[in-house]
């Protein structure tokens, strides 16, 4: 599963941050997760205890913020969500529709001590 080695990037990211300012512990973790980020949140849950096991993360408590899925639609100027495997614009039926928010996957913020 892909979602061992994000967690394992989120804890790079914190390893990173902690040798740039110097904290001893990780209360929280916020993250951004897109509803097209292809991430299953439940599956970080389950390995981030594991993973975080005597680092500065041990027991941090996980934030996860879910980031829409926001379409565009290059022929009428429509924004906003699709009904899930509807590929066309709900207001012309056009085809030229992008994603323009959903993808995301990042850390927004640690709270440390």
């Amino acid at each position: 599963m892909h979602e061992l080695a994000l967690t394992e990037g989120i804890l790079s990211i914190v390893a990173s941050e902690q040798k740039k300012q110097a904290f001893t512990r990780v209360l929280e973790i916020s993250l951004k997760v897109g509803e097209y980020s292809g991430v299953i949140p439940s599956c970080i849950e389950e390995f981030f205890p594991l993973a975080a096991k005597g680092t500065a993360a041990e027991g941090a408590k996980l934030i996860m913020t879910p980031v829409p899925g926001v379409f565009a639609c290059s022929d009428c100027g429509f924004e906003g969500p699709l009904p899930r495997h509807t590929a066309c614009c709900p207001r012309c039926g056009g085809a030229s529709v992008r994603l323009t928010a959903g993808r995301e996957f990042y850390v927004e913020n640690l709270t440390v001590e």
